[in-house]
């Protein structure tokens, strides 16, 4: 069962005991991501997200590596477009300790100017890793021209340009205005004392202003576009986009599962056709991301230079087929059983269960018992099956990106399919 505790200092708590474990993960969430950034700041959650592990008043980086070795710990965090957590999985009895490790790394950390000049190379290194990725490439690519003149367009990373000119004064009043009591939750999964490990963070948590200010975040009209970037590369990765829906949307589920049947596993529709039976790509495959007021719909194959009219064509005949050969009660039925496979598994695992209470409380205030959402999956209908397949089946709202080796006109590709 899960508990959400409000502490005295203003901290949220979302506490969730698994007695039969003999583990605990614990992250601090904080409702800062991507979106956020001004274009001046881009990438400074990320950044920051670096800093976190370089030092404190009391530890250095080393310091803070050994002392979570020395209780068993696998710490680490990541950075998204609206959100940023800082976690520990250890040992059940040394949760405490984790917790301490967390909130001091949390709360002191010293940003210092020489550390800063050397995260700024390791992250220039991790962005020339990315662009040397065609896959990551296209994918970015795609989110931003889906969001395009919406802040959830931004790069997660930043730029070189922007992440140069961060300072420590600019990164420490981020934080100030970022980092506070009505954008943090602590998330909790394992065995663990719930008094013991809530004592620890209601004594170092107390020091965050209280609130931040809210931001109007501007809804940009959609229109579809197309991007063509030329790299030496020996095939072509393609990335086809839509718009989706937000997180809590009545139609959540019924896209998640429409996902699955469309092109999420091994006998998904896009697998069969474009794989198997046409042998145009090896990986090809969609997925949903969703955050707090929007989402987007996402198709990936990877192809060979000469094949990219011919697997285009044949993802637009399956996305046509949403209309004129709908989904079978088989395949939604398979789609759901399949669904609530992944859900389960997942809840297996104590940190894939503290980043989906966390994530939930920080999002959207709330939290979803394991029955619940298998409940919400049961119940999606046939009709709001095709409510979700309206929302994808229009090839012509779909933006396009392709990383080939050489310039092709894709407006023209896409237009006359």
């Amino acid at each position: 069962m899960i508990k959400v505790k409000n502490l005295k200092c203003g901290i949220r708590m979302v506490l969730e005991e698994i007695p039969y474990v003999q583990s605990v993960s614990l992250g601090i969430w904080v409702r800062a991501g991507a979106r956020d950034e001004s274009r001046e700041l881009s990438g400074v959650s990320h950044f920051i997200e670096h800093m976190m592990f370089k030092g404190t008043e009391k530890r250095t980086a080393k310091e803070i590596a050994e002392d979570t070795d020395r209780i068993s710990g696998q710490m680490n965090a990541f950075t998204g477009k609206e959100a940023t957590c800082y976690y520990i999985k250890t040992l059940s009895s040394n949760a405490e300790s984790a917790a301490e490790i967390l909130s001091d790394m949390f709360m002191h950390s010293k940003f210092d100017k020489k550390e800063m000049a050397r995260e700024k190379k390791v992250i220039y290194e991790e962005m020339k890793m990315v662009n040397d990725s065609p896959e990551d490439v296209a994918h970015d690519t795609i989110c931003e021209l889906v969001f395009k003149n919406n802040p959830l367009a931004k790069s997660i990373l930043g730029t070189q340009s922007s992440l140069r000119g961060i300072s420590r004064d600019m990164l420490k009043k981020y934080i100030e205005d970022e980092y506070t009591k009505d954008s943090v939750v602590v998330a909790v999964s394992g065995n663990f004392d719930e008094d013991a490990v809530c004592a620890v963070f209601e004594k170092e948590l107390g020091g965050l202003k209280d609130k931040k200010l809210l931001k109007a975040y501007e809804e940009a009209p959609y229109k579809p576009s197309y991007k063509v970037i030329v790299k030496d590369i020996e095939q072509s990765h393609i990335c086809l986009g839509t718009r989706g829906v937000k997180i809590d949307d009545d139609l959540y589920y019924a896209l998640s599962l429409l996902s699955n049947i469309f092109g999420g596993t091994m006998s998904s529709r896009l697998f069969q056709n474009i794989r198997e039976q046409k042998g145009l790509a090896y990986s090809v495959y969609s997925h949903m991301s969703s955050f707090s007021d929007m989402g987007y719909f996402n198709i990936y194959a990877g192809v060979a230079h000469n094949k990219i009219e011919a697997a285009l064509l044949g993802i637009k005949g399956e996305i046509s087929s949403l209309k004129n050969n709908f989904v079978t009660e088989d395949e939604l039925s398979m789609a759901k059983e399949q669904l609530k496979g992944n859900y389960i598994f997942g809840q297996e695992n104590i940190n894939s269960r503290m980043f989906s209470a966390g994530k939930n409380m920080l999002i959207l205030g709330r939290t979803f018992t394991m029955e619940e959402v298998i409940e919400e999956i049961d119940s999606v209908t046939m009709d709001e099956i095709r409510a979700a397949a309206e929302i994808i089946s229009d090839i012509s709202n779909y933006s396009a990106v392709i990383v080939t080796n050489e310039k092709i006109n894709l407006k023209r590709i896409m237009s006359g399919l």
